[in-house]
C-alpha cells in the first residue's frame, strides 16, 4: 500500500478559527495551538465558542450542509493553553486514542513555592467527588492510576517553572498532583489559591509526539512557552508592572 502523503489544501485563511493557530493539517489529522480561555468541547454554559465547534466550521469552509467534521481525540482544560490534536475520521480517532498512552506529552507549568525535589515522579489514584473535583487516594480500588513526572527548570523567590511529563491522562491530573506537593499551579482557583493580579492558569501543553494514523510516521509538534510564564518568573508578584497578554 502506498503510504506517501497525499497533497492537501487547507481551508482559506478567512475560515481559520480565532483562538487557535493551526500547526499542522492533512487528510487525517489537524493539530492546533489553543489559547487559554477556550473550551475544547461544549458544556452547559457554552456551545459554540469551543475548539471543536470552530474547527468543524473551519473544515466545512462555512458550509453548514457539509458532511466534513473533526473528531475529538483528547481534551485540554479551558484554562490550559497549548497543543490539541483532532482526527478527521472515526478510523483516525480510534487509532490515536488506542495509541494515546504510548505518545509523549510534555507540559510547562509555573507553580507556587518550591517543589520538594528538583525532579521526581508523582503517583496516586484519582477520584472525582460530587462537586466534580478530583482528589488523590492511595487505594487502587477507589480510583484511576495517575502518574506525572516533573523537572524544575527555573526558580524564583515565589515560583518554580516546571517541565512536566504526562504519563497517564486523567482529568486535572497535573493540577491535582502538583497541589498534592504543596505547589499548586499559579492561577489554579480550583486546586490552589486565588492570587491577586494573576491573569490565567499557568499550565501549557508544550510538546506532543505521536504516530500518524495513516503513515505511522512519528511526528513531534511544539508550542512556545507563553511569554506570561517568563514574566511571572521574573517579576512575581509585582502588581505595579503590566504583564504581557496571557
Amino acid at each position: 500500500m502506498d503510504k506517501s502523503p497525499k497533497k492537501f489544501k487547507s481551508s482559506p485563511k478567512r475560515y481559520h478559527p480565532k483562538g487557535m493557530t493551526i500547526l499542522y493539517e492533512d487528510h487525517d489529522i489537524i493539530v492546533v495551538d489553543k489559547v487559554s480561555g477556550l473550551l475544547t468541547v461544549s458544556n452547559d454554559k457554552e456551545q459554540t465558542h469551543t475548539a471543536y465547534y470552530l474547527l468543524n466550521d473551519y473544515v466545512r469552509k462555512g458550509n453548514p450542509k457539509s458532511r466534513l467534521q473533526v473528531f475529538i481525540v483528547h481534551r485540554l482544560d479551558k484554562e490550559t493553553s497549548g497543543i490539541l490534536v483532532f482526527a478527521k475520521s472515526e478510523k483516525a480517532k480510534r487509532f490515536l486514542q488506542d495509541e494515546w498512552k504510548n505518545f509523549k506529552k510534555k507540559y510547562v507549568a509555573v507553580v507556587h513555592g518550591s517543589m520538594p525535589e528538583k525532579n521526581g515522579v508523582i503517583t496516586s489514584y484519582l477520584v472525582e467527588n460530587s462537586a466534580l473535583k478530583m482528589y488523590s487516594v492511595t487505594n487502587p480500588d477507589k480510583g484511576q492510576f495517575a502518574k506525572t513526572g516533573y523537572r524544575v527548570v527555573r526558580e524564583s523567590s515565589a515560583y518554580n517553572l516546571l517541565e512536566v511529563d504526562l504519563f497517564t491522562g486523567r482529568k486535572n491530573q497535573i493540577r491535582v498532583h502538583l497541589a498534592d506537593q504543596g505547589c499548586p499551579v499559579v492561577g489554579d482557583k480550583k486546586y490552589g489559591e486565588k492570587a491577586p493580579g494573576i491573569k490565567r492558569l499557568a499550565l501549557h501543553a508544550a510538546s506532543l509526539t505521536l504516530k500518524h494514523p495513516f503513515t505511522k510516521e512519528e511526528m513531534t509538534f511544539e508550542s512556545k512557552v507563553p511569554p506570561y510564564f517568563n514574566y511571572l518568573m521574573r517579576n512575581a508578584p509585582d502588581p505595579n508592572l503590566t504583564p504581557p497578554a496571557p
